[in-house]
């Protein structure tokens, strides 16, 4: 679910199917829509996130992981979530780029709870620039 709307005329339910893979997101999509057939509403689709598959063997992961390592003294957590991110969109632009996707965790995120802790954001700047120092 990610947004309801009310009025004197109509009622408006917005969601957002999720996944890293693009078929298990319309499965999910098409599960949503028959759902609100059922009980008589108006569906209408929009584009969404593609879905990305991180390649776990990517050359600029193996420098990420060699850069935390050295910056934190200790081994990254590495794993693939459903969030909707940028590298989905970049990689349907460009096959075959060599991309990850890294930042600090955010608690509640796109509602008026959001929140992430600030001293993480300084972490994650550092990352960067000790990845960039390594790549050049």
């Amino acid at each position: 679910l990610a947004t309801i709307k009310m009025d004197a005329k109509q009622l408006t339910i917005g969601t957002s199917q999720r996944s890293s893979v693009d078929g298990a997101k319309v499965n999910i999509a098409n599960t949503v829509k028959s759902i609100f057939n059922l009980a008589g509403a108006k569906v209408v689709e929009g584009d969404g996130y593609p879905g990305w598959q991180p390649n776990m063997d990517s050359n600029l992961l193996k420098v990420s992981k060699k850069a935390f390592k050295n910056l934190f003294k200790k081994e990254p957590e590495i794993k693939a979530i459903h969030a909707g991110l940028e590298t989905g969109l970049l990689g349907a632009k460009y096959p075959g780029i060599d991309m990850i996707s890294f930042g600090p965790t955010i608690q509640g995120a796109h509602s008026p709870d959001e929140q992430v802790n600030i001293k993480d954001v300084e972490k994650f700047y550092n990352l960067l620039k000790a990845i960039l120092k390594e790549l050049s």
